[in-house]
């Protein structure tokens, strides 16, 4: 359990803590280690870039439907934000990077999720439209929680990120502490939400915390595979 660059409620904590196994693994899968490192085939990275953007499609639509179940005006336009920044401003990320790799929007479209992937996708979703409001947070906040967590634990094992280095855009844009207000506003929602939930509704967002943790292992493992459907 590494130290968080931003607050963390109790709540949050014990979800996190709950899940301390499957969150922690992703700091140790090959194809995050070869990133960081620089090694990562080229390959491998846009099969996962183009991964990742079709699954920041649905965690655009897990926020939104969120967005639907609140009643508090600043937590709907939160999550309306979060909806889009999610298409937007990491999709300038995907923008870059396909020029230098050769995909584009086209690509993207014409991509069928790979199996990991569209299992992730349908938990968030399904947590979002079946489950409560708490468990729709604790659906889609294991993924910006790891990625920036995991991207300024790289910038301190590193000390810098050299300008040559194959992915260092990437590395840089989850390293930022900008984020980490983002991630403020995110827990504090979901603390609110556990302090108006049972015990019982408390005990199941922590179990869907921890398979959301569970699923982004499996997206690393996704791409470091080429995961693919058995009949292709």
């Amino acid at each position: 359990m590494l130290p968080s660059p931003f607050p963390v409620p109790p709540f949050a904590n014990e979800c996190k803590t709950y899940a301390k196994n499957s969150f922690g693994a992703s700091f140790q899968h090959p194809f995050v280690l070869a990133l960081a490192d620089g090694s990562l085939d080229p390959k491998l990275f846009r099969f996962y870039q183009i991964q990742d953007a079709k699954y920041l499609e649905s965690f655009s639509d897990a926020c939104a439907i969120l967005s639907t179940k609140v009643t508090d005006p600043e937590d709907k336009l939160w999550l309306i934000d979060a909806a889009r920044m999610a298409l937007v401003v990491e999709g300038q990320l995907h923008i870059g990077y396909g020029k230098t790799l050769g995909y584009d929007a086209k690509t993207i479209a014409e991509t069928e999720p790979t199996p990991n992937n569209l299992a992730y996708q349908n938990h968030m979703v399904s947590a979002a439209m079946k489950g409560t409001v708490l468990e729709g947070f604790s659906a889609i906040a294991p993924c910006p929680w790891l990625y920036i967590e995991l991207g300024q634990h790289l910038l301190r094992e590193k000390g810098s990120i050299p300008e040559d280095h194959p992915y260092a855009s990437w590395l840089k844009m989850y390293s930022d502490p900008g984020f980490n207000d983002y991630m403020t506003h995110l827990l504090a929602r979901l603390e609110k939400y556990a302090n108006l939930s049972d015990q019982a509704t408390r005990q199941r967002a922590k179990i869907v915390f921890q398979q959301s943790c569970n699923y982004e292992w499996m997206f690393w493992e996704q791409a470091w595979t080429l995961q693919n459907w058995p009949s292709r």
